[in-house]
């Protein structure tokens, strides 16, 4: 494909409680850039989170972020350890980053 680059994308999903330990840990990576999406509902080893429950004391958000290779090699040797301490769960795929003005990889 033309201008774009071979990247690897993230999508992390963890309790809200965990995310401020997750966003260090991608500092500590020099990620420079990633979404979060709040209120992500699904079934999970914690049980059904579901975002529309008035009652949901706990909820779950969404982590997604793309990086070059050599550097999700960092970030995954960073998390893999603390997810059992984040709990959630962590997909890796390869993506295409589709170059525009502004770069934040």
């Amino acid at each position: 494909m033309n201008n774009t680059i071979a990247m690897k994308r993230f999508e992390i999903v963890i309790g809200v409680e965990q995310l401020e330990r997750l966003t260090e840990l991608l500092e500590k990576c020099s990620v420079r850039g990633y979404t979060i999406l709040k209120n992500a509902g699904g079934l999970g080893s914690r049980g059904i989170r579901d975002p529309g429950d008035v009652l949901m004391e706990q909820e779950n958000v969404m982590v997604v972020l793309a990086c070059k290779e050599d550097q999700a090699q960092k970030v995954l040797d960073e998390i893999r350890p603390a997810l059992k301490k984040l709990g959630g769960m962590c997909l890796i795929s390869d993506c295409n980053w589709v170059e525009g003005p502004a770069v934040s990889y």
